[in-house]
């Protein structure tokens, strides 16, 4: 494991990025506390916040579309299917 300074770590990121490629340890020590470097795999889920006033609306007009047969919601299975595919 290395512990490092913060002002180190910014002096030298390529090279404590590249250490924790390799599976290296790099712990960054700040005055708001410790850090752990851990480079993202494959198998991480990285996302944006999301924007849920904004997703509700959408779901809103959705349903206002069909309550005026402008649209048809799927079923509960068409959903599950639709998953799956």
């Amino acid at each position: 494991m290395i512990v490092v300074s913060g002002r180190d770590y910014r002096a030298n990121l390529a090279k404590y990025y590249g250490l924790a490629q390799k599976g290296e340890d790099v712990v960054v020590k700040a005055r708001y506390g410790s850090w752990k470097v851990v480079p993202i795999t494959e198998d991480d889920v990285v996302v944006n916040k999301r924007d849920l006033p904004q997703e509700l609306r959408n779901a809103l007009l959705e349903v206002k579309e069909s309550m005026e047969g402008k649209k048809k919601l799927m079923t509960w299975e068409e959903l599950v299917n639709d998953l799956d595919d």
